[in-house]
């Protein structure tokens, strides 16, 4: 493994009126879950979290970034909270619907921060 496998994802987060925007950037893959997964953990975590993940600068996503996802939907829904997706378009609501997930995420047109203000 090289360097540049170890800088393929990356994650960051704000809140905006109580909602956590969750940036993820690069690859979700395996080496993307092993690197954001307690991160992602630890930001779905809590009573009735309200999450926004922006997947808009994602490259890539394999069978372990799905999983990735869903597991961050189920550890949600398991504190009552809501998820939602902001995708970076047709391409990855098709990637959804083909991996049979088409109706397991809450799509957001546009991320949470950029409607504040």
């Amino acid at each position: 493994m090289d360097d540049t496998d170890m800088r393929s994802a990356a994650l960051s987060a704000a809140r905006t009126d109580g909602t956590t925007v969750v940036t993820l950037c690069g690859e979700l893959d395996l080496l993307a879950v092993t690197a954001l997964g307690p991160a992602l953990d630890d930001l779905t975590t809590g009573p009735r979290p309200d999450v926004v993940l922006d997947l808009r600068p994602v490259t890539f996503v394999d069978c372990c970034g799905l999983g990735l996802l869903c597991r961050a939907r189920n550890r949600v829904r398991a504190a009552g909270g809501r998820l939602r997706l902001t995708v970076p378009g047709p391409r990855f609501v098709r990637l959804l619907r083909h991996a049979g997930l088409g109706d397991a995420f809450e799509l957001c047109p546009e991320p949470v921060h950029s409607r504040a203000g």
